[in-house]
């Protein structure tokens, strides 16, 4: 509540430089408002907290870890000859926590998907505000999208939830509250802005699409509620820039209309289907603005198309530029993803194109990619245990995989495999082999079958080319 010093000062002949900066600013003062009672100074968020903060959880997990304890203790001798895992094998918990949001009263849970990752056979267990504990189980988890659901046994009793609200119509300077649980130190609630909306590239994550708050967000915040002032679930607190690993102003939430959409498939028991556009789209560039003649330097450019998807189905050329989407604006690839999936698989979504400095609209009716054709690798290489596939642009798409949509990926790895023991995830994308330069599974599988003595494998993961060396 801002407030107004007032003072008696005595008379001046000449008038100060702070004096003429009051006068000039008097118009201004006059239209800030000061409590004028009692009642309106006692203003609090009180009664927001108390509807909504029953419905945020602590999320602990519980994972058991096997390390070896040398018998011989930290005696540097014996750990340099028998090597660092020398030692009797000792099992000790690994405790982690978050926050979740309560969403339906039968004790349906959102949470980040982190806060579980590489849970294995990990317990997981929610705390309520009411200091009851529950088991919880994992019903849907997204390490793209960094979302999950769980459940707790409601056992025939109703939790107190909070609603969804439309994220899309948050706007820059709308007062906002974060709950969760900070460092473990239980339940804590902050107070913010919105500071700015549609932030994209802010991490490893394909919603890619974040609400900016300056509501503080610690570690342990993650999973917790980002609500409104009417109390609705407005996003999930997920990230947050740091120096120092504390909040320094600069938090992010997934909004919640994606929330919902991921919420929805955990019930229909499905994962979230992602549509598919068979269109590689690029960020257009100031310079790429400058060289098309364009105003401003936003949108999605159509680099690649696949002939036979549903974008070029629907009338998308190469070099189009989507600039909206439903009457939203489209600021680059990340925001037409965003919008895509929030519409869904099955609806039709209105695309706003710029083409040859004309504007044309585009039915996009939304469809799943089709299913990848994939091959099962065995025998005595270094991709036994690993399903391969053709790359192309829907695989890429489903992996989020950037760049050229040619070669062969690494969409599945079997348990106790040779590949995994390698260290092979879905999404590496195999280079070469012995020299060979692999473009289809036909030349991967040929070169595989002749054994070798050591291996030289080209992978690419991310934007990162590894080069291998395995023992044959």
């Amino acid at each position: 509540m801002p407030f107004v010093w007032m003072c008696k000062m005595p008379r001046l002949t000449v008038l100060s430089p702070l004096i003429l900066l009051l006068a000039l600013a008097a118009p201004a003062l006059a239209q800030t408002k000061v409590p004028e009672n009692k009642a309106q100074m006692q203003l609090s968020f009180s009664p927001l907290v108390k509807a909504t903060a029953p419905a945020v959880v602590n999320v602990y997990v519980t994972h058991r870890v096997k390390e070896f304890v040398s018998p011989f203790g930290d005696d540097p001798f014996f750990r340099e000859f028998f090597g660092g895992n020398a030692g009797v094998p000792q099992e000790r918990l690994q405790n982690s926590l978050g926050s979740g949001v309560i969403v339906r009263e039968d004790g349906l849970i959102v949470t980040n998907n982190h806060v579980i990752k590489d849970m294995g056979d990990a317990e997981i267990r929610v705390a309520l505000a009411d200091k009851r504990e529950l088991d919880a189980k994992v019903l849907l988890r997204d390490e793209k999208l960094d979302l999950a659901v769980l459940r707790v046994d409601a056992k025939g009793k109703k939790f107190p939830f909070l609603q969804f609200d439309n994220s899309d119509t948050v706007e820059v300077g709308d007062i906002v509250l974060a709950i969760g649980n900070p460092f473990g130190i239980g339940q804590t609630v902050t107070s913010g802005i919105v500071s700015a909306l549609a932030r994209t590239s802010v991490e490893n994550n394909d919603a890619q699409y974040f609400i900016q708050t300056d509501a503080a967000i610690n570690p342990g915040n993650s999973g917790g509620a980002l609500i409104d002032m009417n109390g609705r679930l407005l996003g999930i607190n997920t990230a947050i820039v740091s120096r120092s690993g504390g909040s320094q102003g600069i938090g992010f939430a997934i909004p919640a209309n994606l929330v919902k959409v991921f919420v929805e498939s955990a019930i229909s028991g499905k994962q979230i289907a992602k549509p598919y556009l068979g269109a590689k789209m690029s960020m257009v560039t100031r310079e790429i603005a400058q060289a098309l003649k364009l105003e401003r330097v936003s949108g999605a450019l159509v680099v690649d198309l696949d002939t036979d998807g549903p974008s070029a189905k629907a009338g998308l050329v190469q070099n189009d530029i989507v600039i909206g989407i439903d009457d939203h604006v489209v600021e680059d690839p990340s925001t037409l993803a965003y919008r895509l999936e929030t519409i869904g698989v099955g609806h039709t979504a209105k695309l706003k194109v710029l083409r040859d400095g004309k504007e044309t609209l585009l039915d996009l009716p939304l469809q799943e990619a089709p299913a990848p054709v994939a091959v099962a690798l065995a025998g005595a290489h270094p991709f036994d245990g690993a399903r391969v596939s053709q790359l192309t642009q829907a695989i890429a798409q489903q992996l989020g995989l950037t760049g050229e949509a040619t070669g062969v990926v690494v969409i599945e790895v079997a348990a106790g495999s040779i590949a995994q023991g390698l260290g092979f995830r879905p999404g590496d994308v195999v280079m070469r082999v012995n020299r060979s330069r692999i473009r289809g599974i036909d030349e991967l599988e040929k070169v595989i079958k002749t054994p070798q003595r050591l291996w030289r494998l080209d992978v690419k993961r991310g934007d990162q080319i590894y080069q291998m060396a395995v023992p044959g």
